[in-house]
C-alpha cells in the first residue's frame, strides 16, 4: 500500500452482517485503500470516524425500522453537511432510501412522473378520500423492502379496514416472515442445512421487522395495472436494465426476472434523474404506460442482486455506456459481489476526480 493509499470509513448499520458485500470490494482493492469499519448506530460513532479521518464513506443504511433508518439520516447529515466528508452513495439518494413519504414528496416537487400518492396523518381525511378513489387503491408501509408493505385495496370496504388498522394500536400490515413468493425453495433451504447458524440471525430479523409498527399515517397509490416493472439499474457510468415480473398482484420482491433487450429510451430517462440530481447510485423501477412513456415507482441507492448479472442483450451480460452522445453497449461481468465492487471502484473515481 503505497502513502497515497485512500481512506475509507464502511457505515455500518444495526445489522452485524449487513455490510459485508462492502469489507468484500473493499480487501479487493486493499493495496490501494486503507478501510475501516465503524458502525454508525454507537455512541462512539462520530468520536471513531473524526479519528480515522476518512476520505470516503461508503453508506449501508439499515432498511427494516424507522427508528434506525432516522438515526443514519441524522448522523449521516452530520457528516456530509457539518463536517464535509465525501459519502457513498450521496446524502440525497439515502434521504429517499426507504422513505416513502418523503420519496413521494421529492417525486411530486420536483415533477417527476409517477403515480399519484397521497400521505394522510388524520383518519378522517384518508377516510373521505376513500369515498371517491378509484380502486384498487395501493397501500404502502413507509420502510419495507421486496413488496413486503405494499398491500393491494381492491375495493372500499378493503380500504377502510386498512386506513382504519393504520390509525389503530395494530399499526399498517406488514410482511414480516418469510417471502413465499421469491421460490428457490430447495436452494433456500440447503443453505440452511449447510449454515444453521443463519437460522437464528434470520428469525431476529423477522422479530425486529414485526416489531417496528407504522401508525398515524397512512400512504396511499394509484393503481397501475401492469405485468412487469424495468428495473434501471445504474452504478457511476454504467446502465443496466431488466424486467421485474409480476407474481400475483405485484412484481415487487417476486425476484423473477426476463432479460429482454432494454429500450434505449428507458436510460435517457434514468440518465436525465441521474444527471438532475448528481446521483450514482440507484435501482428505478418504473412501469411503462401504453404511450411508451414511464412513470417513477420506487427507486433505492442499496437494492439487492439475485443473478450474476443485472443485464442480458441478446444473450450477453454487459452495461450501456453514454459516451459522444450515443450509448453503447460492453460486453462483460460489471455485477460481481452484487455490484459492490463497481460500487467501490466508482466510488474512488468519483473522490479522484474530485466529485
Amino acid at each position: 500500500m503505497t502513502k497515497q493509499a485512500i481512506m475509507i470509513a464502511i457505515l455500518a448499520n444495526e445489522n452485524c452482517n449487513d455490510h459485508r458485500h462492502w469489507l468484500e470490494a473493499c480487501e479487493k482493492m486493499k493495496d490501494q485503500i486503507l478501510y475501516k469499519t465503524i458502525d454508525l448506530t454507537r455512541g462512539d460513532w462520530l468520536g471513531n470516524i473524526i479519528d480515522f479521518g476518512p476520505d470516503i464513506l461508503l453508506a449501508k443504511p439499515g432498511g427494516l425500522t424507522a427508528p434506525f433508518k432516522q438515526l443514519y439520516d441524522e448522523r449521516l447529515l452530520i457528516l456530509v453537511k457539518e463536517l464535509g466528508l465525501n459519502c457513498y452513495p450521496t446524502l440525497d439518494e439515502i434521504l429517499i432510501y426507504e422513505n416513502k413519504r418523503y420519496f413521494s414528496y421529492w417525486l411530486k416537487a420536483n415533477k417527476i412522473p409517477h403515480p399519484e400518492t397521497r400521505v394522510f396523518y388524520f383518519q378522517d381525511e384518508a377516510i373521505s378520500f376513500l369515498s371517491s378513489a378509484v380502486y384498487p387503491v395501493v397501500g404502502k408501509v413507509n420502510i419495507g423492502a421486496s413488496g413486503s408493505g405494499v398491500t393491494l385495496l381492491h375495493d372500499q370496504k378493503e380500504a377502510l379496514d386498512y386506513v382504519r388498522r393504520s390509525f389503530s394500536e395494530k399499526g399498517s400490515p406488514k410482511r414480516w416472515g418469510p417471502n413465499l413468493g421469491k421460490g428457490n425453495w430447495l436452494q433456500r433451504g440447503l443453505h440452511y442445512v449447510l449454515h444453521p447458524g443463519d437460522i437464528e440471525k434470520k428469525r431476529s430479523k423477522y422479530r425486529t421487522i414485526r416489531s417496528d409498527k407504522q401508525k398515524g399515517f397512512v400512504l396511499l397509490q394509484e393503481y397501475i395495472p401492469h405485468d412487469f416493472e424495468w428495473r434501471i439499474v445504474v452504478i457511476g457510468d454504467s446502465y443496466f436494465a431488466h424486467k421485474k415480473l409480476k407474481i400475483g398482484e405485484k412484481a415487487s420482491g417476486s425476484l423473477l426476472k426476463k432479460y429482454d433487450n432494454p429500450p434505449i429510451r428507458l436510460f435517457d430517462f434514468a440518465k436525465e434523474i441521474m444527471d438532475r440530481f448528481g446521483f450514482f447510485s440507484q435501482a428505478i423501477d418504473v412501469f411503462e404506460k401504453n404511450d411508451g412513456s414511464f412513470l417513477v415507482n420506487e427507486m433505492q441507492c442499496i437494492f439487492g442482486q439475485s443473478d450474476p448479472y443485472q443485464m442480458l442483450v441478446n444473450g450477453r451480460p454487459g452495461r450501456f455506456v453514454h459516451q459522444g452522445g450515443k450509448w453503447r453497449f460492453e460486453e462483460g461481468d460489471f455485477n460481481t459481489n452484487e455490484s459492490y465492487d463497481l460500487r467501490l471502484k466508482t466510488a474512488i473515481n468519483l473522490f479522484n476526480n474530485g466529485r
